[in-house]
């Protein structure tokens, strides 16, 4: 089950700080739900802890190519 606490700060955390980094990027971008949904099923694989799961989401949207969403 996953933790939702845990993966709400996880994904809020990565966010803010791809956000801070791509300047261009729309907060609303769909990005945002990739990357929750992408942490969710990490979660449910490895049931990191929320700076695993920051750390995580920060190298996935690294990886994003700028079309994907």
């Amino acid at each position: 089950m996953v933790d939702n606490t845990t993966l709400r700060q996880a994904v809020d955390n990565a966010w803010s700080i791809y956000l801070a980094t791509h300047r261009s990027v729309d907060v609303s971008d769909n990005r945002r739900c990739v990357l929750e949904r992408h942490l969710s099923r990490k979660w449910e694989t490895r049931e990191s802890d929320s700076e695993d799961l920051t750390c995580f989401g920060i190298a996935y949207l690294k990886r994003l190519p700028e079309g994907e969403c």
